[in-house]
């Protein structure tokens, strides 16, 4: 029982992970590199991460700055921001490509809200299947029905603990989202 608690511990934790690796694509108003963690560029014919093809860096606080290792990829790395819809409009002035990062409105700082809920919300659903399956293997072991009640009982404590965790990240998100 006690590998099932810890098997279903690791997975517990690596849903929270998910879910704040998933909040850094959402953009709060400042420039951060992970905003381009989904732009994949065609490189001699092979689907390349933007980051291993060029430096990204912040120059300014809106602003983010991608200097390319080989020049020649600064075209295909420029249609693959726009086809990435990211919602940033590259500047390319020849050597590196500017993003210029908007100011957030209201409307799209609420968006942005819902997104992250959305995000905490399917973090809940992966714990609510994580503990189904342990309450399963649990029941598959042939102990004592006390052990049982207890094993699951200690399932429930766990999805509490990473419930509450969740709960806190979201509203973490939502209190950066909306900080103007």
């Amino acid at each position: 029982m006690d590998d099932i608690l810890l098997e279903t511990e690791e997975k517990m934790t690596a849903a929270i992970a998910n879910m704040e690796k998933r909040f850094l694509n959402i953009r709060a108003g400042r420039a951060n590199p992970s905003i381009l963690n989904g732009v994949v560029v065609p490189y001699y014919g092979v689907d390349t991460p933007l980051v291993q093809l060029a430096t990204i860096s912040i120059p300014e606080a809106r602003q983010l700055c991608i200097k390319p290792f080989d020049k020649s990829t600064i075209g295909a790395i420029e249609k693959a921001i726009y086809e990435a819809n990211v919602g940033l409009t590259p500047n390319n002035n020849g050597e590196t490509i500017i993003l210029n990062i908007p100011a957030l409105t209201e409307e799209t700082r609420r968006e942005y809200v819902k997104q992250a809920k959305a995000i905490s919300e399917e973090a809940k659903i992966a714990l609510r299947n994580i503990r189904q399956d342990a309450n399963t293997g649990i029941k598959k072991l042939e102990l004592p029905e006390d052990s049982i009640k207890d094993g699951q009982d200690q399932v429930q404590e766990l999805i509490q603990k990473y419930n509450k965790i969740v709960e806190e990240k979201a509203k973490e998100k939502e209190t950066e989202l909306m900080t103007v």
